[in-house]
């Protein structure tokens, strides 16, 4: 994760971890949550506060009949 924070090219850190191609490689690019968490914040809207998504309590409620 190190690399791909610093800008490594997907296919270089394949080849570095010995990966047989850059699909196995975007397995475990996939699973860096706290990136996905980063790269969200930086995309907010300019006019929404930063911060997680809380549904209401009637929103719950019906997600939680289905």
């Amino acid at each position: 994760m190190d690399f791909l924070q610093s800008g490594l090219d997907h296919a270089m850190i394949a080849i570095w971890l010995g990966h047989e191609s850059v699909e196995t490689t975007q397995i475990y690019l996939d699973a860096n949550l706290a990136l996905k968490e980063e790269v969200l914040a930086k995309s907010a809207p300019l006019n929404v506060p930063a911060g997680r998504y809380r549904p209401d309590d009637e929103l719950m409620r019906f997600l939680q009949t289905l």
